[in-house]
């Protein structure tokens, strides 16, 4: 049979003992002087009165202004096809006339012969450029994707950007580079933070995003994808720095409001994300945990916290319970008592309240 005994403040209880009793000196329920629940192990957290996350107070980096999307030089891919074909379809004809299309080849295609004087100066102008714009009309051609778009660009100078699909033309003279224009998720690898009372934390953070100015993304920032990586662990660091991550012996903001966290992360990104053209609509951390350095011992804080308030929850009721029985006991005129008989029922009454709810809740 497994029994315990367990002390509790029963000074406090009463203040007026009988004369001649000794007084019971003052002790702490279960509770060691280096427990985290006991006297000297309790540490006063910081009063927050705002349980939402801040965002930041610094000023996000500007914008170029001369820096932004613009509609780019194109058309659609048909009107080249058709352009090219009638420029070497318009070649043929000249070097038809001018007598340099071979007798066998003229014959095969049924067109009367035409004696050869040689190409003098004007037809070979028609010739360079009529060569030239179907040069032009196929070189320019390419295959607009859907969810991507096409930044131009004409030695070193921005020339707008191309959204368009399918079969586009552009300037073969500009360089074009694509860029994925999609609605993007990014879910980071654990990132390394502390909380407000220097706690290591271990954080990872889903981040849904897309380009919404290709000119900023392109130009705008080296890599923007690596750029918003390092704009993430930057942000969350700072966010979670400002509240703890549990709050042991009281009842307060922490980092377990998941919700607040996420939208101080999203107005933080939002605004740093801005000037290279990048769009970021959640921001949302998916896992919040101690570093294993010291996950160890904050599990045991947690455990201990805890417990330290299932002890004061059950010593709250069993004081209320014995004032209710004593209380109507009195009332009822069912025993009189004086004050040393009444402190001693006291006694025993809170011993057997607390004993049996001990019993009961382990």
């Amino acid at each position: 049979m497994n029994e315990s005994t367990t002390e509790i403040p029963v000074h406090l209880l009463f203040r007026d003992d009988a004369p001649g009793a000794v007084a019971t000196p003052a002790r702490t329920v279960g509770r060691p002087a280096g427990h985290p629940g006991g006297p000297a192990g309790r540490k006063r957290q910081p009063t927050r009165t705002d349980s939402r996350v801040q965002g930041s107070g610094r000023s996000a980096p500007s914008a170029d202004p001369g820096l932004a999307e613009r509609p780019g030089a194109s058309l659609p891919g048909a009107a080249a096809l058709l352009g090219g074909a009638v420029a070497l379809v318009g070649f043929a004809v000249v070097l038809w006339r001018a007598g340099a299309v071979p007798a066998p080849v003229s014959a095969l295609l049924r067109l009367d012969a035409v004696p050869y004087d040689g190409i003098g100066p004007e037809v070979g102008a028609v010739l360079a450029v009529l060569g030239a714009l179907a040069l032009l009309a196929f070189g320019g051609l390419g295959r607009g994707r859907v969810g991507h778009a096409w930044v131009l660009s004409l030695f070193g100078d921005y020339r707008g950007s191309v959204r368009r699909t399918g079969l586009v033309w552009t300037s073969p003279l500009a360089l074009r580079r694509r860029v994925d224009v999609r609605l993007r998720h990014w879910r980071s690898e654990p990132l390394p933070a502390v909380d407000a009372d220097g706690t290591a934390l271990r954080a990872v953070v889903l981040v849904v995003w897309r380009i919404k100015d290709t000119a900023r993304a392109a130009y705008g920032v080296e890599n923007h994808e690596a750029y918003l990586c390092e704009l993430v662990e930057a942000a969350m660091a700072r966010v979670l720095s400002q509240l703890p991550a549990d709050a042991f012996h009281e009842d307060g903001p922490t980092l377990r409001d998941s919700e607040a966290v996420g939208d101080a992360l999203t107005r933080m990104l939002k605004a740093e994300a801005f000037p290279v053209g990048i769009e970021v609509f959640s921001a949302q951390p998916t896992r919040i945990e101690y570093a294993p350095e010291v996950a160890g011992a904050m599990q045991r804080s947690r455990v201990a916290a805890i417990d330290a308030r299932h002890r004061d929850t059950v010593l709250t009721s069993v004081v209320d319970a014995v004032d209710d029985t004593v209380t109507r006991l009195t009332t009822r005129g069912l025993v009189e008592l004086d004050v040393y008989e009444r402190n001693a029922l006291v006694r025993d009454l809170t011993v057997a309240f607390y004993a049996g709810r001990g019993g009961t809740s382990s």
